[in-house]
């Protein structure tokens, strides 16, 4: 009871003109036909409303100014009996309406314009499509309450281990850690007992520096002809003409790795004597 009083009422549609005809009874099985009825001469007009409370549908003739019910049918299916179509037009129907004291007639309703009817049917169908589903998410609910719950908690004392570290591979051995190398490229590790050859690098040649530094030229006496001062520009390839004072010069050691490289060509000086 307190479930029904919380249900509120909702308006499904609303078609300002419709018209109710009483009909003939049905003589067989196969439907009723709105050409046996007196469409020219409607027996009331006025406004039709479907609303829903719950899972029940109404479908209720109204007055078109004061609003005053003049039937109802309440509506627990669709198709059903309370709801029925004619066999020979698409805009008219024939419905189940009931009173307060548990009375019911038939009755046929007819709309002027084809798409207040189909409006009618749609809201009849829409509203049946939310109960079934209702229905159906209520028992999968019942279902799933009633079915035994899978406990999934560890017990009193119960333990896990997880070992990330040493992940193992399909074949049971530990994964080999793979070398970066330059560039960000992936390089294989080495063979099990072997070695990665690292390529030497070559020690500076004396003859590289000697190419590249040359001593200064020496101060020579004004008694000098011009074949000694020529002489003297060759002076770094002999060692004869080296100076023998180490704390003067300091281009000795240079003059001392040149001299002390085997089957070595003079290297002409650029310097020139000024």
């Amino acid at each position: 009871m307190a479930a029904a009083e919380l249900e509120y009422e909702s308006v499904l549609c609303v078609k300002p003109d419709v018209s109710v005809y009483r009909i003939p009874p049905r003589t067989s099985n196969r439907g009723y036909r709105a050409s046996d009825w007196k469409l020219d001469h409607p027996d009331w007009t006025g406004r039709l409303r479907v609303t829903s409370k719950g899972k029940t549908a109404y479908v209720k003739l109204e007055d078109k100014v004061s609003g005053e019910l003049f039937a109802q049918a309440p509506i627990d299916q669709y198709p059903g009996i309370a709801v029925e179509t004619v066999t020979d037009s698409s805009r008219y129907f024939v419905i189940r309406i009931q009173d307060g004291t548990g009375r019911s007639a038939f009755i046929g309703i007819g709309f002027t314009d084809r798409g207040d009817a189909f409006d009618f049917n749609v809201s009849l169908q829409d509203h049946f499509k939310w109960v079934k589903q209702e229905t159906e998410i209520s028992k999968e609910t019942l279902e799933a309450d009633t079915r035994p719950k899978l406990d999934l908690g560890f017990k009193e004392g119960q333990t896990i281990k997880l070992n990330i570290g040493n992940m193992t591979t399909k074949k049971g051995g530990a994964a080999k850690p793979r070398v970066s190398g330059s560039g960000g490229l992936s390089l294989l590790p080495p063979p099990p007992g072997g070695k990665i050859a690292v390529p030497s690098i070559p020690p500076a040649s004396s003859t590289t520096i000697a190419n590249h530094i040359s001593p200064p030229p020496m101060l020579k006496s004004s008694n000098m002809s011009s074949a000694d001062i020529l002489l003297d520009l060759d002076a770094p390839a002999c060692a004869s003409k080296t100076p023998t004072s180490t704390t003067t010069d300091i281009w000795g050691d240079f003059n001392t790795a040149s001299s002390g490289v085997p089957n070595q060509a003079p290297q002409q000086s650029n310097w020139v004597q000024f």
